[in-house]
């Protein structure tokens, strides 16, 4: 919201009146000097009456209007006043007379970017001392950027339309416009969890303790959360009900590099990846995952409690770069790996062999790696997601950000399945290990010997080994 004042005060000097007439106001002095002149020349008493009268009357118009005494008080607001392309701002403007006359006819305009649309522009017939008059008009910006609104220009003009003295705010408002953001589906991928505080990231333990409540496992729950003697014991999933609070980490990587991008307009692999960037860093912070923001210049700026604002209004301004490489931006990403991060995500443009090669190294330790591949040519992104897949990298190819949801929903509906067969396949054989209810841990077939975790049968008591490595039971 912004506020300010404008005076219309006396003393104005008659050269600076008549630098205020409008178009109509100097063709009557025109012709007025015009009449004198020819009334000089011809004689006429009568010409020489209607000249004088045609020109004093744009200068009686001029002192009149220069001595107001108006004072004036602007107040104007945004909103919202971030908002995506495309939708819809109401920018509320009030103009208050704070002197003790009522003011004449107001031309109130306000001054607009030419890239959100005409200048707003109102008449006011006449406000009382001490009244206002309230306008209201909307903006729908098509370009992403942040913009100053205002100030207000305030014009006054005299009846006849001959003079107009202009009179402008010094205050405005700034209006961010950030990316399209398209929403995705709920549904987390998986990540390094981490307590608050002062303590540094670590994974939870897949082997709790006995004291831990456990319960049935639900569709989005962190599979490192899992109890395996609980599993083990009912033959379902159980997860631990955690009394601390954990948060997870992550970071968001967006490749600004020229080269990596073409094409103009909103249509541009730029900005159709700043807008899949947003999209992703809005919902994963939604979702309560303690982002940082990484470009191929380095990090921008750490997890903060605001980074939904923060992103949305670095992206509004981002431009691209003129850097050729994305070690600087990958060397980032490997620190905070180091520092705990469980989840990136890497928004990127064109890769070439050599990029593809930066990007697959790194990957450290058991982060959780996403790569969208953002408009590349079928064949390339084909060949790039071959290499980042068999890197550990989870690889989405989308043309715009349009595509981006069916993508996003495939790709955590597809780590959830493999990481939750995993899951399984792991607590079968803990099952398995355990045996049935009621029977010893280390009893396994009926010849008293565990089940091996290669599907093959345990040797018991007398039990020999075989000369090729595999294991032959006996009974006695």
């Amino acid at each position: 919201m912004g506020t300010g004042r404008a005076g219309f005060r006396p003393g104005r000097a008659v050269r600076g009146a008549l630098g205020s007439l409008t178009t109509r106001g100097r063709s009557f002095v025109a012709a007025g000097i015009t009449a004198i002149a020819c009334a000089f020349i011809l004689g006429e008493r009568d010409l020489l009456r209607a000249g004088v009268l045609i020109l004093i009357l744009p200068v009686l118009s001029g002192l009149v209007v220069s001595r107001t005494r108006y004072r004036l008080s602007c107040t104007r607001r945004a909103d919202p006043s971030r908002l995506p392309v495309g939708h819809e701002a109401q920018i509320g403007i009030v103009l208050q007379n704070i002197s003790r006359l009522p003011t004449g006819i107001l031309l109130v305009e306000d001054q607009v970017p030419y890239t959100l649309g005409d200048r707003a522009r109102f008449v006011v017939d006449r406000i009382e001392p001490g009244g206002g008059r309230e306008m209201v008009y909307r903006l729908r910006p098509d370009v992403r950027g942040r913009y100053q609104v205002g100030p207000l220009l305030v014009r006054l003009a005299d009846p006849f339309g001959l003079v107009e003295l202009a009179r402008s705010f010094a205050t405005s408002n700034r209006l961010t416009v950030t990316p399209p953001i398209v929403p995705l589906p709920h549904g987390r991928l998986t990540g390094s969890w981490t307590g608050g505080g002062e303590s540094r990231a670590r994974t939870i333990s897949t082997a709790g303790e006995d004291d831990v409540a456990p319960r049935e496992y639900r569709h989005g729950d962190d599979l490192r959360r899992v109890h395996w003697r609980s599993t083990a014991r009912r033959g379902e999933l159980m997860v631990r009900r955690e009394e601390q609070q954990w948060q997870s980490r992550g970071t968001l990587f967006l490749d600004t590099r020229r080269i990596a991008h073409w094409g103009q307009g909103a249509a541009s692999s730029f900005e159709q990846a700043v807008s899949v960037a947003a999209s992703i860093g809005v919902q994963l912070g939604r979702e309560g995952l303690g982002l940082r923001y990484v470009t191929d210049e380095g990090e921008t700026f750490s997890p903060t409690a605001v980074f939904e604002g923060a992103l949305l209004d670095s992206l509004a301004v981002a431009r691209t770069s003129t850097g050729r490489s994305l070690r600087t931006g990958l060397a980032a990403l490997r620190t905070a790996a180091r520092d705990g991060d469980g989840l990136v995500v890497g928004v990127f443009g064109r890769l070439t062999a050599e990029d593809v090669q930066d990007v697959a190294r790194s990957r450290q330790g058991t982060a959780t790696c996403v790569a969208v591949l953002v408009g590349d040519e079928e064949h390339a992104a084909a060949r790039a997601a071959s290499v980042l897949r068999a890197a550990g990298w989870r690889v989405l190819t989308v043309d715009s950000a349009a595509s981006l949801p069916a993508a996003w929903a495939g790709a955590d509906q597809a780590s959830e399945n493999s990481e939750l067969r995993a899951v399984r396949d792991r607590a079968g054989v803990r099952r398995s290990a355990a045996g049935p209810p009621g029977t010893p841990a280390n009893s396994g077939a009926p010849g008293g010997g565990a089940a091996g975790t290669d599907g093959t049968a345990g040797t018991g008591d007398a039990a020999g080994a075989g000369t090729d490595g595999a294991s032959r039971g006996e009974s006695s």
